[in-house]
């Protein structure tokens, strides 16, 4: 059953409208607009990012690649979990929503599997798994700040697992692959063991992200594309730059001890979903959202402001938390969602552009 890229419209509408009402709930955690009138983004902001945007739109992408109708289900679970949180629909409602999408989402990892088993899907698969065991521990009660390691778990091996697929094509030798599954191996291994000791398996998650940064960084074809002109490159320092965010959010994993509030755990996060998660959404929207959509998105020149800024307010922001600075961390927080909104607004005026000319 092919779904038409018009009926993916809606899905891709709830998921950018999950990112407005994150990015708003993330103005509102930096004191930029008054919490009480808008409780559930700033409360659930975390979970519209990670599981209302990110969720619905991987899970988009993977059903688009498996060209069924059913592993559809799963974006739709996730964004209708996401319109329930900002609703302030009672709980569990969104919980059980999102966590019925990640079982789909681990379904349709299975199913490729079957198909075509290999190493890169094995890796996305686990990622899906650890989205849905975070999304149990939400259930049962677990607070966002234990669960928010393994929905990054998620990102991080889907991720990883894509630019692995990409790696073994460009002839990775043994060591690279048993280097790729030491770390990831460490990396996943510091999640379970969190469970029993939070502070041991974040250490252990922590120093697997640092050798991820650093096996993406030797490893990645984006070495070699980088040398290139127009898409390309712009691509290639997408990745470069969140491979380097990967292990600057390892690094501060590695430090940050037990403590599930504070700045080091804002760097934390932020720069793993800011730099390394959106550092890739910004490479491989140009690649993805025509496949989604249907519409071709042409590169342009202007695609480099909406990155430097994001980069250059990442540095900021991760600067000030380390120093302690909160003037510094909330200034570099607006530039971070002008940033994101400037990333939309160019994709759709290199649609529209596209469009016209044809």
């Amino acid at each position: 059953m092919v779904i038409r890229p018009v009926y993916r419209l809606p899905i891709l509408a709830v998921a950018m409208m999950t990112l407005l009402a994150a990015l708003w709930g993330g103005l509102g955690r930096l004191g930029f607009q008054p919490a009480q009138f808008y409780s559930p983004p700033v409360v659930f902001h975390g979970p519209l990012m990670i599981s209302g945007f990110l969720g619905t739109l991987i899970g988009l992408e993977r059903a688009v690649a498996l060209n069924r109708g059913w592993p559809y289900f799963g974006p739709l679970l996730s964004g209708s979990g996401a319109l329930c949180l900002i609703a302030g629909l009672p709980n569990p409602s969104g919980p059980i929503l999102i966590a019925a999408a990640s079982l789909v989402l681990v379904m349709a990892f299975g199913s490729m599997l079957l198909d075509h088993p290999s190493l890169f899907l094995s890796t996305m698969g686990l990622g899906a798994a650890a989205w849905l065991t975070g999304n149990i521990f939400w259930l049962l009660g677990f607070p966002v700040s234990q669960v928010v390691y393994f929905w990054a778990g998620f990102l991080v091996l889907t991720i990883v697992g894509e630019r692995l697929e990409l790696a073994r094509m460009g002839n990775l030798d043994p060591f690279g692959k048993w280097t790729f599954l030491a770390s990831a191996g460490l990396f996943s291994a510091g999640l379970l063991f969190s469970l029993k000791d939070f502070e041991t398996g974040l250490r252990f998650s922590g120093a697997g992200m640092i050798f991820l940064s650093a096996w993406l960084l030797k490893n990645d074809i984006a070495r070699r594309t980088v040398r290139q002109k127009g898409l390309p490159r712009f691509i290639a320092i997408c990745l470069l730059f969140g491979h380097f965010w990967l292990g600057v959010s390892g690094l501060s994993v590695f430090f940050l001890g037990s403590a599930s509030t504070g700045l080091l755990y804002d760097a934390a996060l932020h720069s793993l979903f800011l730099g390394f998660v959106f550092s890739m959404i910004f490479a491989h929207a140009p690649i993805i959202f025509p496949a989604i959509t249907g519409f071709a998105v042409p590169f342009r020149s202007r695609f480099y402001i909406h990155l430097v800024l994001l980069h250059l307010s990442l540095i900021l922001r991760t600067g000030s938390d380390w120093m302690g600075w909160m003037q510094g961390r909330s200034f570099a927080g607006i530039l971070n969602v002008f940033a994101i909104l400037l990333f939309a607004a160019n994709t759709v005026s290199s649609i529209l552009g596209a469009r016209n000319r044809s």
